[in-house]
């Protein structure tokens, strides 16, 4: 009697912890089924970088938590993960290599994307901010080709 009394117990906190948590944890925002174009670069010393051309600099997020990318001239895959409403990690980024024209923004870009740990979406644009706030990131959106 007293180990059924027990078990009782125990079934009816994790139901009450589970209804708490789920009740408490945000919606994740929509990052996924858009392609996300970059606009600009804007650095703490209120440096500005535009990609020299729209499209040059992509990110793609899946809801399987992967994130393609496009950086100039190289291509990537890496992963994301949004554990609260604002906050955002992309980890295990990986590049192709090729050695892009003068000027180019791809060392820039991966790093800071590297470096992202915020994230607000406002009035259909996304804006990344990196760690301590170096850089913010403006994406505007356009509707992915593929669907998932």
């Amino acid at each position: 009697m007293r180990s059924l009394l027990t078990i009782t117990l125990c079934l009816l906190l994790m139901a009450f912890s589970a209804t708490q948590r789920s009740d408490t944890t945000k919606e994740k925002p929509a990052l996924t089924g858009v392609l996300w174009k970059l606009a600009k670069i804007q650095s703490m010393d209120d440096s500005t970088d535009l990609p020299r051309a729209p499209g040059l600099y992509t990110l793609e997020f899946h809801k399987d938590g992967s994130v393609a990318i496009r950086a100039d001239c190289n291509r990537g895959r890496g992963n994301w993960a949004s554990e609260t409403a604002d906050q955002l990690n992309i980890t295990q980024l990986i590049t192709t290599r090729a050695m892009c024209i003068p000027g180019s923004l791809h060392d820039q870009f991966i790093s800071d994307l590297n470096d992202t740990r915020s994230f607000t979406l406002n009035e259909g644009k996304l804006y990344l901010a990196t760690m301590a706030d170096g850089s913010i990131l403006e994406f505007f959106s356009s509707r992915a080709m593929q669907v998932e």
